[in-house]
Parts: structure tokens; C-alpha cells; sequence
């Protein structure tokens, strides 16, 4: 029996076990670099690394890594064991402070941008002390952030760390305005919602599609899917409660605070969620939740989709990334509370995010923008590509009070003169959760809802990070010179409400007229990933960057193509899948039938004379008819493959896979999904959607 009060966290090195294995002045003053985010004093790396070592060996431990998250959107390891030998050749096990805090890990091969030649292979990682190691396997996993031998970050988890201090300094700044100490920390937070599918192992062969690159290429969609509204919140099949009840264990066992699981809209469709951390464990810990559903379901004969889109016709998977920011005492920075002052602060921190939110529009597109999250994003499941900030009915009304200098509603309330006056509480959650936005407030905490189930979610928080730690620095620096602090504490939020309220949307995000409106509005509709990532290396998006020593300009511009080199390499993998599938798998199946068709249709007519084919011939007809527009689909797509210029400028050859190869994809499906709804099931060489949906049983 599974004792979660015992076992949860017991392949950690969290704090506890810290408290418990080092010498008192040790801990200390790891706890204090740790929860300061101040440097680690390198005189007790080697006690640190010795307890280290000796925990994870009284748990079988013999290997250890330095995880890391490189460019390619998944982790990356390297085993050492402890083994070694002492002079006289007697086994020791080993684990020094340096081999704790510095690994260099071959960065050759490691996507770059165009940082690093393959020729220089030095790569480094380092220990990164805020997220705790674990153990999985027989291996200590110790968490680092990844860099080149010139310094510059090659991972996810770098630029977060640094936005997560930039936010720690200018929010720092905000709060001794206020009053606050000056060594208040202040730190991101996020609770990650994880949606996926489970479909059965042996479905999941039977397509290659699936298998290279994550979704089905063709299908039609089966007599029933999601139109019933009968699997969200539905009774979760034995099969799938116990890969849950096996992932959450597992899950629990390495501290990952899993706490909801349910059914969600399309058939076989499921989300987890866990419960708010910090924005850089929860980071590493959503990677573990990735890499875990995929392996979990496989000691269940199943398969995990974590694709945005793995079949057209039904709800594709997102990620909801819950966003706040929190003081090191604990107290959320989202929350309206219950005095005149921290209604204020709280007034000046959500105005801070809507100036983020609305003058940064295309970097939080950017920072969602894949070819997989195109096939998502406006399409009456997700939040549109238009970037919007939902806030309520009573918030939006207590906002539009501040900018028109009027009373808001309700007994006993004035006219807001902030930091004043005594302002209404703001009740949580009196309002209702708008699905379709974007960027929902939902009472302590904003939700950005337009993150792909696939993606890290470290590209999306540390673009957020940045861009409203640089709206509070902004805010800082006016305030700091005022002469009259609560005067000029109302003019700026007032002013900022005026000018950016137009990024604030409380109605329906699917609905056509929604995107007319906006269009009025000036906001941005980047609805392909080819129209988002050029602007990510505009000139003011680099600076905004390098003002907070997130990014400098050859990181930035190196993500930029690296992003635009990965977007048009899926297309490639899923065009050329295409090909591959159609030409040794569709082509012979419908000749097959077509024949069998064919010979049917002689057999009768060598019958009688009188016999009548009008069905087989009808059918015969509407074969060669297809046929000829499959040869013909799959012509095209081959020529607009090959014209791709592999070695040109990236954005002209990511371009090339939108504005042609994918309009040639669609063409080729269009075609196959025709012919399967007129192919005798035996012939047919791919599983159906309504097999793969429904397989597991």
C-alpha cells in the first residue's frame, strides 16, 4: 500500500534532507544562497556533494548526471558513476564539490543557432542549487543550466533563472516603495496544467505518422467523437486510473505536487495539474511530468500524445501555465487583499502586466509559436492567436472607474483616489473563467492559455518574466523621482489604464467578430508561427532583453533561427512521412481495391449481360476519380519539397514549408481522407480514428 505522507519526496535532496545530513552552518548558508538567489559559497561544495553522494547510495544509487534542458525542447544527461580507484588500486566511490557544481558535457551536437561550430565542442554545465536533485533509476539527477565554452546559454533553464532575477530586482524595487524591507525577495511562480492523450500501444505501431512525427497525418473523423460532451469529466476507465494512479506515484516520489486528474473533452484525452512552485522548479518539474507520462504508459501498453494536434476533428492538447509573483514571506503579489495599500500595490503590479502584456504583444506570441501549436491555436479549442487580457466583470469595472475618475458600484463605495480613500476588496474568484482568452485573471493569478502541450513551458515564463519586470523597472524608476508619491502613484496607474486598456477583452476570444474587433483595436493576429518569429529579433525585442540580462543579441538572434530552422524541419519530417505513407502504403491499397473492384465488376457482367454493376461501377468511378487527384496531390507535395532551399536564409525556407509545402500537406490529405471513406476496412492499410480513439477499452 502506497503510504504518500511517507514516501512523498523521498527521492529528493530537498530541504529536510539537508537539514538532516549537513553540518548546521553548511545548511544554513546553502538555504540562504538558495532562497536569496545569492552566489554559493564554493568552500562548501565538497561537504555538500559528500552528503549528496552518500544519501543517493542508501537508495541504490550508483550513476550521476548533470540534467539539463538544451535547445531541443527535451532534457539531456550523461551518467558518471562514482566508481574510482586510489593509488594502491582499492575501489572508492567518489563525488567531489566540482564535479557537483561543473560537468562538460560534448556541446557539439547540440542545436545553437549558429552559436557554436560543430569543431567546438566545449560545452559546461553547472549546478543550479534553487532546484533540488533527485533520484530516478539508479542515477542522482542534479539539475544545471547549460552554456557554451564562451558563455553563452545553450538551454531553457538559463534565460529563466535570469529573468526570474530580473523580476527579483525591479519587483524588489516596487515593494521598498511600499515599505517593504529591502531583503524581500520577490519570485515568479507558476502551476502548470498538462493535457495529453492515451491511446493503446498496439494502434500506435500500426501508424507511422504517430510514430515520426506525433500525429496522424490522415484520417477522417469517426461517426462519434466529442460531440456528446460525454468524456470531460467522465469516468476515468480502469486502464487509464491506473497509469494515473502509477504516474502520480512516481511523481509524488521525486516532490512533484500532482494534484488533479480528469478526462477532458475529446476521447481519450486526459489532463493533469499540479500545485503552484516556483516558475523554475515547476519548469523541471513539467519536463519529469513529460518524460514520465511517455514511459509510465509504456509499462501499460500505452502511448502518450503530447503533440498539440494529434487528430483533426477534435479538441488538440494545450498547457496552462497559472502565473503570479510572490514575496519570499509568502505573500502573492496577484492578491487584491483587504487594505487601502495593498490594493494599491496590487493596482500598480496587475497594471504592470497589462503594459507588458499589450506593448509585448508579439513576444508572447513568439514564445508559444511552433508548427505543432498552428494547428491549435483559433481554432474554436484554444485561445486565438490574438493576444488578449481577460479580467472580469469587477475588476474591469473598478478599472474603468480609476480611468474615468468615476465611483464604482456598490454600497458605500467612492470615487478611487489610491492609497487614500478606502478602497473595496476585491472578492476572489467572483468572476467567471473565460476558456476562450489567452490571458485569464482568475482571481490571484493570471492563466496564459495558449502554450502548447509539448512545449517547455521555460519559453513562455521567462518572455513574461522579462516583460513585466521591465513594466515594474519603468514604474520604479517614475516613482523613485516623485515628489508626491501617492499623486503620482494614481496619475501612472491611471495613464496606464487609458493607454493600454485595449488589450483587455472579457467576451468570447472563438467568435469571428472578436477578430474584426481587434483588428480595430490594433492588436496583433500573427497566425502562423512565420509571421511571430521574425519579429522576436526586432531591434526593441533584443534590447528589452539585454536591459535585463536575459538574452543578449547573439542569443536572441540564435533562438530566432533556431526556431525558424525547427519549424520548417517538422514540416519536412511530416511532408516527407506523407510521401513515405502514400506512395508505399495508400497508392498499393486503393490499386488493391480498385482492382477488386474492377474484377467484381467483370465477374458479373461474364455472368449475365442482365446482371447490373451501377453500384460497383459508381464506386469504381469515384475511385479513379480520387486516384487521379491523389497521383496529382502527391506530385505537387514531391516538387514542393524539393524546391526547398536547405542552405538558404532560414525565414525564406520557413516560409517556403508554410506558404507551400503545408498547402500541399493539406491538399494530400484532403485526397487520402477522401479515399478512406470509400475503401473496404480490410484494405485499408491504417488504423481509423475511431479505432485509435477508442482502443483503449
Amino acid at each position: 500500500m502506497y503510504n504518500i505522507a511517507k514516501e512523498y519526496g523521498s527521492k529528493v535532496f530537498n530541504e529536510q534532507v539537508m537539514k538532516d545530513r549537513l553540518p548546521f552552518d553548511i545548511y544554513q548558508s546553502l538555504i540562504t544562497s538558495i532562497k536569496k538567489k545569492s552566489p554559493l559559497d564554493s568552500s562548501i561544495a565538497d561537504v555538500v556533494a559528500n552528503a549528496m553522494k552518500e544519501w543517493a547510495i542508501e537508495l541504490g544509487v550508483t550513476h550521476y548526471t548533470h540534467w539539463f534542458q538544451p535547445m531541443t525542447g527535451i532534457t539531456a544527461e550523461k551518467h558518471e558513476s562514482f566508481v574510482n580507484f586510489n593509488p594502491t588500486r582499492e575501489l572508492t566511490l567518489e563525488f567531489s564539490g566540482k564535479e557537483l557544481i561543473k560537468g562538460e558535457p560534448d556541446a557539439s551536437s547540440f542545436p545553437s543557432g549558429g552559436i557554436r561550430a560543430t569543431f567546438e565542442a566545449r560545452g559546461y554545465t553547472a549546478w543550479d542549487p534553487t532546484s533540488p536533485a533527485f533520484v530516478k533509476g539508479h542515477t542522482l539527477y542534479i539539475p544545471t543550466a547549460f552554456c557554451s565554452y564562451s558563455g553563452e546559454a545553450l538551454d531553457k533553464k538559463t534565460p529563466l533563472l535570469r529573468s526570474m532575477q530580473a523580476v527579483n530586482k525591479q519587483g524588489n524595487r516596487i515593494l521598498k516603495l511600499f515599505g517593504e524591507a529591502d531583503d524581500i525577495a520577490v519570485e515568479a511562480n507558476c502551476g502548470a496544467e498538462q493535457e495529453y492523450f492515451l491511446i493503446d500501444k498496439s494502434v500506435y505501431e500500426a501508424r507511422p505518422d504517430l510514430i515520426y512525427t506525433g500525429r496522424t497525418l490522415f484520417g477522417t473523423s469517426p461517426p462519434k467523437g466529442q460531440e456528446l460532451d460525454d468524456h470531460y469529466f467522465g469516468v476515468i476507465k480502469q486502464r487509464v486510473a491506473d497509469f494515473m494512479q502509477d504516474l502520480d506515484q512516481h511523481l509524488w516520489d521525486l516532490g512533484i505536487p500532482s494534484k488533479t486528474r480528469h478526462n477532458e473533452v475529446a476521447p481519450a484525452q486526459h489532463e493533469l495539474a499540479i500545485i503552484y512552485e516556483s516558475a523554475n522548479t515547476a519548469t523541471d518539474h513539467n519536463q519529469l511530468i513529460m518524460e514520465m507520462m511517455k514511459s509510465i504508459a509504456a509499462n501499460h501498453d500505452l502511448v502518450c500524445l503530447l503533440h498539440e494536434k494529434p487528430f483533426a476533428g477534435v479538441n488538440g492538447s494545450g498547457k496552462h501555465c497559472n502565473w503570479s509573483i510572490s514575496t519570499s514571506t509568502g505573500e502573492n503579489l496577484l492578491d487584491p487583499g483587504k487594505t487601502p495599500s495593498e490594493n494599491a500595490r496590487f493596482l500598480l503590479i496587475l497594471c504592470a502586466v497589462i503594459k507588458a502584456l499589450d506593448e509585448h504583444q508579439d513576444l508572447m506570441r513568439v514564445s508559444v509559436a511552433t508548427a505543432a501549436n498552428d494547428h491549435r491555436l483559433g481554432k474554436a479549442e484554444a485561445p486565438p492567436a490574438i493576444i488578449s487580457i481577460f479580467l472580469g466583470e469587477e475588476l474591469t469595472e473598478i478599472l474603468e472607474g480609476i480611468k474615468k475618475d468615476k465611483p464604482v458600484g456598490g454600497k458605500n463605495r467612492s470615487k478611487m483616489n489610491i492609497g487614500v480613500d478606502v478602497l473595496p476588496e476585491f472578492p476572489k474568484d467572483t468572476t467567471d473563467r473565460n476558456r476562450t482568452s489567452p490571458f485569464a485573471f482568475t482571481g490571484n493569478k493570471f492563466e496564459f492559455r495558449m502554450v502548447g502541450s509539448s512545449l517547455s513551458i521555460s519559453g513562455p515564463l521567462f518572455t513574461l518574466n522579462t516583460i513585466v519586470a521591465d513594466a515594474l523597472s519603468q514604474f520604479a524608476d517614475r516613482l523613485t523621482k516623485a515628489k508626491d508619491f501617492k499623486k503620482e502613484l494614481n496619475a501612472l496607474i491611471k495613464e496606464t489604464i487609458i493607454k493600454h486598456d485595449r488589450i483587455i477583452f472579457n467576451g468570447d476570444g472563438y467568435a469571428t467578430a472578436w477578430v474584426k474587433e481587434a483588428e480595430k483595436r490594433g492588436l496583433l493576429n500573427l497566425k502562423m508561427t512565420t509571421d511571430a518569429l521574425p519579429l522576436f529579433m526586432k531591434k526593441e525585442n533584443i534590447d528589452i532583453f539585454k536591459k535585463h540580462g536575459v538574452l543578449s543579441k547573439t542569443e536572441v538572434i540564435s533562438r530566432g533561427e533556431l526556431l525558424l530552422e525547427g519549424y520548417a524541419k517538422i514540416l519536412h519530417i511530416e511532408a516527407q512521412t506523407m510521401l513515405d505513407i502514400s506512395l508505399r502504403d495508400i497508392i498499393p491499397a486503393v490499386i488493391s481495391y480498385s482492382n477488386s473492384v474492377a474484377d467484381g465488376i467483370a465477374s458479373k457482367k461474364a455472368l449475365s449481360a442482365s446482371f447490373s454493376a451501377d453500384l460497383e461501377e459508381g464506386l469504381l468511378t469515384k475511385l479513379s476519380s480520387c486516384s487521379a487527384k491523389l497521383w496529382q496531390a502527391v506530385a505537387v507535395l514531391e516538387d514542393a519539397v524539393a524546391a526547398a532551399d536547405e542552405d538558404g536564409d532560414t525565414l525564406v525556407l520557413a516560409k517556403h514549408y508554410s506558404d507551400s509545402v503545408l498547402p500541399a500537406m493539406n491538399e494530400l490529405r484532403e485526397v487520402v481522407d477522401c479515399l478512406e471513406a470509400l475503401i473496404d476496412r480490410d484494405y485499408w492499410p491504417l488504423p481509423s480514428y475511431g479505432e485509435i480513439l477508442y482502443s483503449v477499452k
